[in-house]
């Protein structure tokens, strides 16, 4: 019976390390907004408060399919419509969202 428990805290324990390591970095997408966003959008604090956690949400659905073509003819459009964006956007989209307008974080950027 111990050895079943061990094994099951064990397992528990392993999946939420795995989990933890596998979702975006709140971090990783400060940095990202800071090299792509802050010129036109502001500070960390302005931007992400720009839009509700719920409506970041939205934005990042589908791909990011609304904030794309929201920088449509803008001259951040490159970035949004390459290879860059693919691969920052779960860490752009977590940093947006956690200090969204509603969500009572202020980032340190």
């Amino acid at each position: 019976m111990r050895n079943s428990a061990t094994f099951f805290m064990a397992t528990v324990m392993g999946i939420a390390v795995m989990t933890t390591s596998a979702s975006a970095d709140i971090n990783k997408g400060q940095k990202w907004y800071t090299k792509n966003c802050k010129e036109c959008h502001g500070t960390g604090t302005k931007g992400a408060a720009m839009l509700t956690q719920n409506e970041w949400d939205d934005f990042f659905a589908k791909n990011g399919e609304v904030i794309i073509k929201k920088h449509v003819g803008t001259k951040a459009e490159p970035y949004f419509n390459g290879d860059r964006f693919k691969d920052q956007a779960e860490h752009l989209r977590d940093f947006l969202f956690e200090y969204g307008s509603d969500s009572g974080n202020v980032p340190a950027c």
